[in-house]
């Protein structure tokens, strides 16, 4: 519990970062956070022409195999290093 706790905290408090992350650190923060909730992707790819949606299911797969707990933890761990990056 105190894990799932931790995990929906640092996810409020990421939406408020001062600073925008960068793409690439956007990309992982989703991919572990919809592996965190769903568990492994679920979906088939969008079309080539759905360059944002093709690129979030990139970033899940990435994450496939992953335990939800596993990814709560890395998506903690990320999560604060972009909190002390950019601040809140």
């Amino acid at each position: 519990m105190a894990l799932q706790n931790d995990f929906h905290k640092v996810a409020e408090d990421v939406r408020k970062l001062k600073t925008r992350p960068n793409d690439e650190e956007l990309k992982e923060l989703y991919g572990l956070y919809k592996q965190s909730v769903v568990g492994d992707i679920d979906i088939e790819c969008p079309v080539m022409l759905d360059l944002k949606g093709k690129a979030k299911w990139e970033a899940w797969n990435l994450q496939k195999g992953l335990s939800k707990e596993d990814a709560m933890t890395a998506y903690i761990s990320k999560a604060k290093k972009l909190i002390e990056k950019y601040g809140i």
